[in-house]
This record gives structure tokens, sequence and C-alpha cells, in this order.
């Protein structure tokens, strides 16, 4: 089967005039923001497809409503920043009762909240003793900095097409020749890339063993499955032998579960039982309130410790003043111990698993090349069939028009998927027909394209 990308290109057309019609307030406030760089308060809000993003006016649990008045069942969910809901209750209550009752958004002091989040990060992912941060993008960036610092050595390792943030060393893909090379996008980086990284391929565990080989690598950072260039999960026992060579090559290994703690209330690394030596989270865990952590093994605390030359407490890179201040600490313990309960994950997991189902369905009764991959409470399609086991595979697989097609189709009918790929996430708050909403118009979508 193949797309009638004239008729794509048709409909295209169609879509950009339907959103158009019925976001005026949207645009014209788009239109009249002139003091903001891209006339939007972050860059990437431009990756909204029809020209120009819907503009927020309410938002709670699983619902959008836009200042046109348009409702939208959102499984975007702040590309994961808002997976427990937006504005869950027991997350605002515990923050208005810290910024108002109590007082004190930050102080550069502690609160008692701060040690019980510490305490349930470690039950959840296993590692004794964690650091604040304001984003996950700071705590891997701070994370690495330390595992250069123990180790002694200068490059890190990434996976080809990883997304950790706006890490510099983490803007790798992998080159022609099979080296380094710098992924594009990335703004003024300090040095070329292949001066700190080594770059291997997910599921390429030959890629893994010869980066490794050089005796240069201080710090491995992965996701268990790669989540921002549509999702690819592991082949069997390669977690396990990226494990096993960090051990044998004397790098440690940094599992960020920002996007893969959708596996369950302790993401991949409790799911299937991994041993990373540091660990980042962040996004999720505050209920939209901004929050990053990093957790250290005692072995790794331990090598921090004899570093006295190292001014952690002031000027050594490793904090910032808004870090672990009392009201996201406040939201975290909120989140983590009301919010995102196993309880919740289960639910959510299921909706997924319907959700993955119902664009199966679709998928095969069109036999449209495509496939969809489910990481516990998320699910992702891609352009190609079979799923994609790379990174590099999976850019591959990018298409253009077909993004924007689904994605304004899907949005001018009241659903939201993540805006710069085609993720879908549950929340506490989603429902049943919230994800048959989306397997029906997928399905209508899908059969306007194919001859």
């Amino acid at each position: 089967m193949t797309i009638d990308r004239d008729r794509l290109r048709a409909l295209i057309v169609e879509e950009h005039a339907r959103h158009q019609k019925r976001t005026p307030r949207s645009r014209a406030a788009f239109e009249a923001a002139d003091h903001l760089l891209g006339r939007v308060p972050m860059t990437w809000m431009n990756k909204w497809s029809g020209g120009y993003p819907v503009y927020l006016a309410t938002a709670h649990g699983n619902r959008i409503t836009d200042i046109d008045g348009n409702e939208y069942v959102d499984f975007a969910l702040g590309d994961t920043g808002s997976m427990a809901g937006h504005s869950p209750r027991a997350t605002v209550e515990a923050v208005q009762r810290r910024i108002g009752d109590l007082g004190g958004i930050t102080t550069m002091m502690p609160t008692e909240d701060a040690e019980w989040v510490a305490a349930d990060l470690t039950r959840r992912f296993g590692l004794p003793y964690w650091s604040f941060s304001l984003t996950a993008t700071d705590a891997n960036r701070w994370a690495m900095r330390i595992g250069r610092m123990v180790t002694g050595r200068p490059r890190v390792m990434a996976f080809s097409y990883c997304y950790h943030g706006s890490v510099d060393e983490t803007f790798v893909i992998t080159g022609d020749d099979g080296g380094t090379a710098p992924r594009g996008g990335n703004v003024g980086p300090a040095v070329p890339v292949d001066q700190t990284t080594r770059v291997a391929e997910f599921n390429d565990i030959a890629s893994v063993e010869a980066g490794l080989a050089h005796g240069d690598v201080a710090v491995l950072i992965m996701e268990p499955a790669l989540t921002n260039i549509g999702i690819v999960l592991p082949e069997p026992g390669f977690l396990e032998a990226v494990r096993d060579l960090c051990t044998a090559h004397g790098t440690l290994l940094l599992i960020d579960e920002t996007h893969t703690i959708s596996a369950g209330p302790g993401g991949c690394t409790a799911a299937w039982g991994l041993e990373p030596d540091i660990f980042v989270i962040g996004k999720s865990i505050g209920g939209g309130v901004p929050s990053g952590a990093y957790g250290l093994t005692a072995a790794v605390a331990d090598e921090v410790a004899l570093h006295v030359e190292a001014d952690l407490v002031d000027v050594g890179g490793v904090g910032g003043t808004l870090a672990g201040n009392a009201m996201s600490t406040a939201a975290m313990r909120a989140t983590l111990g009301e919010v995102l309960t196993d309880a919740a994950f289960t639910h959510m997991i299921d909706l997924a698993t319907r959700f993955r189902e119902g664009v199966e369905q679709t998928l095969a009764e069109f036999d449209v090349p495509w496939s969809v991959t489910q990481l516990g409470a998320r699910a992702e399609y891609r352009f190609t069939r079979p799923a994609p086991l790379t990174g590099t595979a999976s850019a591959a697989a990018h298409d253009d028009d077909l993004e924007e097609y689904l994605h304004l189709f899907l949005s001018n009918r009241g659903v939201i998927i993540t805006p710069f790929h085609n993720m879908a996430l549950m929340c506490p708050d989603t429902t049943g027909a919230d994800v048959d909403l989306h397997s029906e118009l997928f399905r209508e979508a899908v059969s306007r394209i194919v001859p």
C-alpha cells in the first residue's frame, strides 16, 4: 500500500483552512506577539502544526481549552511534564499550602519534603543518594560532570539520535564514517562534539564495545528505550550487555528516565531490573512544577567524597539557587505520594495498550506500512514497518507531510498529540472514551489518504 501524496497535500491545505477558521483568536495573539523571539515564549512552540500554536485558556486533568473556546483531549501532556495530569488536585493543594499558608517559595533552606522525596526516589529506583535540580537537562549536565571527576576520564558516550535535554555532549549522530557527528540543530556548541563524545547505535552492542574500548569514556548516558525520535525498544539482552561492558571498561552507566518512567512507578529501572551507577529523572515528578533530580550509588557517592578539591558546596557547577526549593519539593512530594501511584500506573498502562491496539487495527485494516510501539503508559506511531531498532533508522522514517496532516486532523477535531513527533501519553485522568476517540479519528484520517 502506498500513500496518495497528491491527496495528502490537498488534505493538508484543507486542514490548514479549518485550523485558521476555528482558532482566530489564537492566530491574532500569535501575530501580535512582536516582542517574543519567534512570536512564542519558547521557540519550540512553533513546532505546532498549522502555522501558529493554539493559545491556552484552561487546563485540567487531560483536558485543555484554548482561547477560542475549543476543548481538546490532551495526549501530549506537556511532553511528559504533565504526566500526572494538568493541575492535579494533590499537587495544587500542596503548592498552595507551601506558598500561601506556610510561605516561602525559595529560601535556600531545606524542608522536610526534600528528604521524603529522596526516600521515595530510592524506593522507586534503588539509588540511595539524591540531589535536586529544576530540569533533567540540568541533572544530566551535573551528573556527567561528576562522572568525569570521579573517573578522571574526559569523554562521554551517547546514542545516535538520543535526547537528554539541551546538553551539548549528547547532540550526536553516527557519521558516514561510523564516528561521532553533530546532530543538526544544536546552537553554538562550545567545542565540536567529537571532542567530547563517542557515539554508539542503540541495539548495536558492537558499537558500544568499540567506543568503550578506547578507555576514555567516563559516563555512558542512555535512556533504557529511545523516546524522542520515536520509541525504540531495546532488543533482548541489550541493556544487560551494556551494563556488563560499562563495568568491564570502568565506565559509569547513567540512565535517564525522564520519559521512560512511563514504564511504571519505578520506570524501566524497576520494571526491567536495571542497575545504573547514576540516575536522572525530571519533568513528571513535580506535577508540572519545574523539578528534576539525579541519584548516585553508594560507590559513586563515596568517590565524590574523596575529591575534597571539588568545591561542590559553592562554585563547582553542581547546583543552582532555585534547585530543591520549597515549592518544587512540596510539588514532588504530593505528585509522587498521591498522584503517580502504583494504581495510577496500572490504569495508564491499560489505556496505552488500548491506544496501541486501536492504531494496530487501523494499520492492519488498510495495510499501512507503519508501526506503533508502546512503552508502559506511552505509545507512538512511526511511518515505517517494522518498528525501527536504532535511532538512525527511526530518524529516517520521519515524514513532514504525514506528521503535519495527522497532527492537524486530530487537533481540528479535539485531540492533541505531542507536536514534534507522534507520541501519546496517558495520565490518571485519561479515559477509555478518550482513547477510543483517538482510534476513531486515526482511522478516519488514514482512510482519506489510502488509494
